[in-house]
């Protein structure tokens, strides 16, 4: 009978310290959001800009229901608190899981953490920058003098968050890839077996992740691609290491049973 609260008590602390992980990530996230949604009209400003550069500078955007603008200005605020609030959930995240892992785990796993939110805004940033124009001069191109483009904060929002998270998705392919060749689920030899059909599996997704139109699809399955290849490179790196520190044991060990012998 004494047994139970001693084998119970590891688990009650475990998850009260998950409990307290969980509510800073949530205020944090709220905290970020309430700052966001005050200059959340400032936000949306930035992402409209490419558009803006295309149309010009006295283009108007329009809202055919009356919450529309509200509601937006609430995603924008949302997803731009979460994207700033995602170092300190990983963080948390990383605090709760540390003192469980191995020294050489926890070599393995911290780097991939700290390099996510990293690559994330830099597929991100590609798509801001080099996609959006491309995008929009496409779809403005059909406007003629019977047609005119008038472009809602609802819809235009949809779109820039949706190639904003397919691309930032796609720079994190090589560090999913990449830790699965660490840990040894996967090998560089059977990635550049099935190099062809990650190049089908690549249009695939960019045909469904990004609207109906050739430049953005192209312009998501290349880097796709690119990141297949540096998941590759990046893997053969680590099994060369791997190699090298199994022959660096197993010539201790000879050398440890060859003095056992003398």
């Amino acid at each position: 009978m004494t047994d139970a609260p001693v084998d119970k008590a590891p688990l009650l602390s475990h998850l009260i310290e998950l409990r307290q992980r969980l509510v800073i990530a949530v205020v944090t996230i709220l905290v970020m959001f309430i700052g966001c949604y005050t200059i959340s009209e400032h936000i949306f400003g930035f992402l409209v800009q490419p558009l803006r550069d295309i149309i010009g500078p006295d283009a108007k955007m329009i809202y055919t229901s009356l919450q529309e603008a509200f509601f937006t200005y609430l995603k924008v605020a949302f997803f731009s608190g979460l994207f700033l609030a995602l170092p300190m959930v990983f963080t948390q995240i990383w605090l709760f899981v540390a003192p469980g892992l191995y020294q050489h785990e926890k070599r393995t796993i911290l780097p991939f953490l700290l390099l996510t939110p990293v690559l994330f805004f830099t597929g991100g940033a590609l798509a801001y920058l080099f996609v959006f124009p491309l995008a929009f001069k496409f779809f403005l191109g059909f406007v003629t003098p019977t047609i005119e483009a008038l472009p809602s904060l609802k819809e235009y929002l949809n779109l820039v968050i949706k190639l904003i998270f397919a691309f930032g998705i796609a720079f994190e392919m090589p560090l999913g890839l990449l830790l699965m060749v660490k840990t040894g689920l996967i090998t560089t030899a059977g990635l550049v077996k099935k190099r062809k059909y990650s190049i089908v599996i690549a249009f695939v997704a960019a045909a469904i992740l990004t609207p109906p139109d050739p430049f953005t699809q192209v312009f998501l399955a290349l880097p796709l691609l690119t990141m297949y290849e540096i998941a590759i490179i990046g893997g053969r790196m680590i099994e060369k290491k791997r190699e090298a520190h199994k022959l660096e044991e197993a010539a201790e060990d000879a050398a440890r049973l060859k003095k056992d012998a003398e």
